[in-house]
């Protein structure tokens, strides 16, 4: 069995578990001098119980109440797959901002520019010859639908993969992520898709900063925001032990890989922000790799993941296991 990196973390002091500390009041802006609301240990234990029962790589990342942050195997080598949609918009929506352009802006596509064998929604919904879409549509397929048409147009005509990569870098450590390529070129080889990397904390961090702080204009901030709360994909992974529970609301952002001719899936991510009735809030991040079973199967790992971090933090009984 592998061994599993554990780390606890705390914004506003260092709490000594048996585990390797580090402190980042500088991100979570927390006074260095007070001390945890609560010990966070046991929470740490039972993901790391949960992971290393997979079969395959999984790593966690969990920021609570913009405060406290744990982390379970984050290394910076997780494919991100489309999670990578989330920095996209980020940076495409900055763009904008310092051009003066609105997001109601018109984009004309023509529909044989785009792939027919990718996921894309946007190509069903829009059979005509010359779609025309504003930015903020292609965004919202983007967000909402994952689609990777919209994507590859975006990255064509608008903000490239190297200006994503270089805007990201000012918002999260330039040591937690990478963005190298498109979804069109991952899909011509499936390879590449390992060179768009991320820790679990770099993409919990930046869903985090998206949802608690302000990294660009609040017209778009708000605009994204609302966008990942209606976010249709992955609805069998983090959010699924919290559904139909009243008073919770999810912005999240999914990422589904490949799967080898070994039967091998390369990856099965999900970033999400939780607000509870209590106005409680966190950020989970879940990234699955090299994951010997089905995309089914990996869901179960990632929603019996949220499912332990809600029980933990609510101090309910347990709910959503395998």
């Amino acid at each position: 069995m592998k061994r599993i990196k554990r780390t606890l973390i705390s914004a506003s002091g260092i709490l000594v578990v048996g585990m390797a500390v580090i402190l980042t009041a500088q991100l979570l802006h927390q006074p260095e001098n007070k001390a945890p609301d609560k010990d966070y240990s046991g929470l740490v234990e039972s993901i790391t119980e949960t992971v290393s029962g997979y079969p395959g790589e999984i790593g966690v990342a969990v920021i609570i109440n913009n405060r406290d942050t744990i982390t379970v195997n984050n290394s910076n080598i997780y494919p991100m797959m489309s999670v990578f949609k989330v920095h996209q918009a980020l940076a495409i929506c900055n763009d904008f901002d310092n051009k003066g352009r609105s997001l109601d802006s018109l984009m004309v596509i023509d529909r044989n520019d785009l792939d027919p064998g990718t996921w894309s929604p946007m190509m069903k919904e829009h059979p005509e010859p010359v779609i025309s879409l504003t930015v903020g549509e292609l965004l919202r397929y983007t967000l909402s639908q994952s689609d990777n048409n919209a994507s590859n147009l975006m990255f064509n005509r608008l903000v490239d993969v190297a200006a994503t990569d270089s805007f990201i870098a000012t918002l999260i450590p330039r040591s937690s992520f990478k963005i190298t390529y498109t979804e069109e070129e991952m899909s011509a080889d499936h390879d590449k898709a390992y060179d768009n990397r991320t820790s679990p904390l770099g993409a919990a961090m930046l869903m985090n900063r998206l949802f608690t702080d302000s990294v660009i204009s609040h017209p778009k901030q708000q605009f994204i925001t609302n966008t990942l709360k209606e976010c249709l994909t992955g609805v069998d992974r983090i959010a699924a032990p919290l559904s139909g529970k009243e008073g919770i609301t999810i912005g999240h952002k999914t990422g589904s890989g490949y799967t080898n001719e070994h039967g091998v899936l390369a990856a099965h991510n999900d970033v999400a922000y939780i607000t509870l009735p209590d106005n409680q809030c966190y950020t989970l991040a879940v990234f699955v790799k090299d994951f010997h079973g089905d995309e089914t199967q990996a869901a179960k790992a990632i929603a019996h993941i949220s499912a332990t971090v809600y029980s933990h933090l609510t101090q309910a009984a347990p709910q959503g296991a395998r």
